[in-house]
């Protein structure tokens, strides 16, 4: 990550670049938000600067955040990360702090937890999960850890899914571990 927890904001030219590209890849994949404008989306982002933030860390990581969502309740914008694989940027991470504290030897720098925190994003659910592999094919390579439910987390457990075969799947984990081919996916509101 190139912010820090003290500076959120991005230079007037990082704001610019960041949405032309989250405007290229609204328009390329169009399949991904139907019926969604990018005027709509770009007033959200316009009025929300700590968002815009976010998903430049979101990109930064190689996450390429798009649109897969509109509430209509709330009015809010929803962000996915949509990389083909898991964002290159985030591997090598164990599930949250707990799992990193209990690692004696070989300790990953971070958690996915604990980064998708400092990013201002949030690990995808299982039902987002499946959510995303609706729009397409993703972690045919690579998995993605997942947001674990409370009660599987006390047992020591965590969740990834990724996709084989032509099918989606969701399996556990040690949350302690932590590979090259596995970051996190997030879901950002705006």
């Amino acid at each position: 990550m190139k912010g820090s927890e003290t500076q959120k904001a991005l230079s007037p030219a990082q704001r610019e670049d960041l949405l032309k590209t989250l405007k290229a890849r609204f328009e390329k994949n169009g399949r991904r938000h139907k019926g969604l404008e990018w005027a709509k989306v770009e007033a959200r982002l316009e009025a929300n600067a700590e968002k815009l933030w976010s998903l430049h860390e979101m990109e930064e990581t190689g996450g390429e955040p798009d649109v897969v969502g509109w509430d209509r309740k709330t009015g809010e914008c929803v962000f996915f990360d949509c990389s083909a694989e898991s964002p290159k940027g985030r591997t090598s991470v164990c599930y949250d702090r707990k799992a990193l504290d209990s690692r004696k030897e070989h300790r990953p720098k971070t958690s996915a937890m604990d980064m998708a925190e400092a990013m201002g994003i949030e690990l995808l659910t299982e039902e987002q999960y499946h959510e995303l592999q609706k729009l397409g094919e993703f972690d045919m390579k690579s998995s993605s850890w997942i947001k674990a439910p409370a009660e599987f987390r006390q047992l020591g457990g965590a969740l990834f899914g990724d996709r084989r075969f032509g099918r989606v799947f969701i399996y556990h984990n040690g949350a302690q571990s932590y590979y090259s081919g596995r970051a996190f996916r997030g879901s950002l509101r705006v």
